[in-house]
């Protein structure tokens, strides 16, 4: 059978296994369709949960971050799971007791404000579209490759799949869809890192395996790899980063964004009870730390394969490592995965000094220019997308066609189940915070419902139509959304909770500040987010502020928005008592066990 055969066995019968699970579980009313009807167990909620989050950025490019950056991108690592931790204990619990469907729902309510609702809605959806971008573009990478189709119609046919399921199911069919994606992705993921991390090191576990010693050279593994690349002009693996605010600053970033995301939040809401929620969020912290554990493994040695496959001289023990690097392969050598790849345009080759041979090496290292000349190099030649190490890995190692397979539809699987989380999210917020709340209180539930479904389509229809045109690659346009969320919502969430003083002039007025200015720094450095050209200044450490980049500017757009909120707060009146008396029953333990239904 070929590769192309098993591919399409294995993604067209988990095609099958999510559509027939969002038949079973159609949504047959507004809480179905937005809470799946309150009454999913604990486990089943953490896995959903595990699969909601881990996105197209976890399970695709998290890895090729760190392939192609080391120690220095283990901020995504640190900051998405920091933020979990941060959303199970401050927010989660507290959010379900008070017993609503929506994030702006509660903003809504808790700030006594259709006003502070309104930019709640507009804050949820600018940080959901932008996340689901990242989530079309890496099904756009996967279905290019294991399909063999365009990488637009990749995301033509992953709209196409969405509707099919979320459309109709809801929450309700999302949540049981998404325990069946986890299953498949946790396995597609770990299956393959597996057998790499035995055929490199002999060891099966790869967390262990990342710091045990590499079998052919009898060296630790990140030691042959910091070698292999610094032969090739690049610092080590392992170094230390320059900018720590920086990197404080963006782990902050992707924290507050994290513990901000609506559509984690509204997953504790499906559940009967408070304890319930928390119950969901630990069991989703250890669904999801089985792939957070494995990925550093994945992606040093996705980077050493990479290397070793364009210069083959490195892959084994030798006397230098500056001597193997002036062998590289020829390009009319190059391994069949190279070719593969190289069809969905995602690897690209330029043989710019006209030798036919492949140099990959670290062009932009000016004390290494001097070194590229005598080895008469002109650039390096191979470009290869972040998005596809992962993916790619398994044709790296060479390993079995069904482990190709599995990983085809785990990775589509990751893309899949957030995206539809996403787009719940925009859909909720339009159709119950909006329409519901705001502009026809009198809507019957039947009318409720074709608005949800109506706002669902519209969301996919739009987030194809910016997947097409992304801003970057999938982690860094989700780090984009989760600095925008942690910017917007999650400090109102915060100050909703735990401060009865904030009044619904602080919220709006903090809300609209930690948005404005996050948006403003981004336009400012990244240009209009799908138009890079119109940035107003150049996208270099050396024009940011204090060396602050727009991916990390969230954190600071956070603390403008509790400043601005409790400023505003304080200088105005007092929320009504009952506010008050509310915040102080959401607080504290009375009556926990059960939950206000809305």
């Amino acid at each position: 059978m070929s590769q192309f055969a098993i591919n399409l066995l294995f993604v067209g019968a988990s095609f099958a296994l999510y559509i027939g699970i969002a038949i079973w579980a159609r949504a047959g009313s507004t809480k179905d369709f937005y809470v799946a009807g309150g009454g999913v167990h604990p486990v089943t909620n953490g896995m959903a949960t595990a699969a909601d989050w881990m996105s197209a950025a976890s399970f695709i490019s998290m890895a090729g971050l760190l392939a192609s950056g080391g120690y220095a991108n283990s901020t995504f690592l640190m900051g998405w799971t920091g933020g979990y931790v941060i959303l199970a204990m401050l927010l989660a619990p507290y959010l379900r007791k008070f017993g609503k469907f929506t994030v702006p729902d509660f903003i809504g309510d808790r700030f006594y404000s259709n006003t502070a609702r309104l930019v709640a809605v507009i804050c949820l959806i600018v940080a959901s579209i932008t996340y689901v971008i990242g989530q079309m573009t890496g099904a756009g990478v996967a279905f290019s490759r294991f399909l063999e189709v365009s990488n637009t119609w990749g995301i033509w046919i992953a709209a196409f799949i969405v509707f099919l399921y979320a459309v109709f199911g809801g929450m309700k069919g999302i949540t049981y869809t998404q325990v069946a994606q986890y299953i498949v992705l946790i396995i597609a993921y770990t299956i393959p890192a597996v057998f790499i991390s035995l055929e490199l090191t002999g060891n099966p576990i790869p967390g262990l395996g990342l710091f045990s010693t590499h079998t052919e050279s009898g060296v630790p593994l990140l030691a042959k790899l910091d070698d292999v690349i610094n032969a090739l002009g690049f610092r080590d693996y392992t170094a230390d980063v320059d900018n720590k605010l920086n990197m404080v600053l963006f782990t902050m970033s992707l924290m507050v964004g994290t513990a901000g995301l609506p559509h984690v939040i509204i997953r504790f809401f499906t559940v009967p009870k408070v304890a319930d929620a928390r119950w969901s969020a630990g069991w989703a912290l250890v669904f999801i730390a089985l792939l957070y554990l494995t990925a550093p493994a994945v992606g040093s040695m996705a980077r050493l394969n990479l290397m070793t496959t364009v210069y083959p001289d490195m892959a084994g023990q030798v006397e230098s490592y500056e001597d193997a690097a002036t062998n590289p392969i020829l390009y009319s050598d190059r391994p069949e995965w190279v070719r593969t790849w190289e069809e969905t345009g995602l690897i690209t080759f330029d043989d710019k000094n006209g030798d036919g041979r492949v140099q990959v090496y670290n062009d932009g290292n000016d004390a290494f220019a001097e070194t590229a000349t005598q080895r008469g190099w002109n650039g390096s030649e191979l470009n290869v997308n972040n998005d596809i190490l992962v993916l790619a890995n398994p044709e790296i190692a060479n390993l079995p066609s069904w482990v190709i397979g599995l990983i085809a539809a785990g990775g589509i699987a990751a893309a899949l189940s957030t995206a539809a989380g996403l787009l719940l999210a925009i859909s909720s917020a339009i159709s119950h915070d909006l329409i519901k709340t705001m502009i026809n209180p009198k809507i019957s539930e039947k009318g409720e419902m074709l608005a949800a479904r109506i706002s669902m389509a519209g969301a996919i229809l739009l987030a194809t139509f910016l997947g097409l045109n992304p801003p970057g690659f999938a982690a860094q346009t989700v780090a984009l959304a989760f600095g925008i969320a942690g910017a917007s919502l999650f400090p109102v969430l915060m100050m909703g909770i735990f401060s009865k003083r904030v009044n619904n002039k602080g919220a709006v007025a903090g809300m609209l500040t930690g948005l404005g200015t996050t948006l403003l720094y981004i336009f400012t450095y990244l240009g209009w987010f799908f138009i890079p050209e119109t940035n107003m200044l150049p996208n270099t450490p050396d024009n940011w502020i204090l060396g602050i980049s727009p991916l990390s500017f969230g954190a600071v757009g956070a603390i403008f928005n509790f400043a601005v909120a409790f400023t505003v707060s304080n200088a105005t009146e007092e929320p009504p008592q009952e506010i008050q008396d509310l915040v102080e029953s959401v607080r504290f333990p009375k009556g926990a066990g059960t939950a206000v239904d809305h």
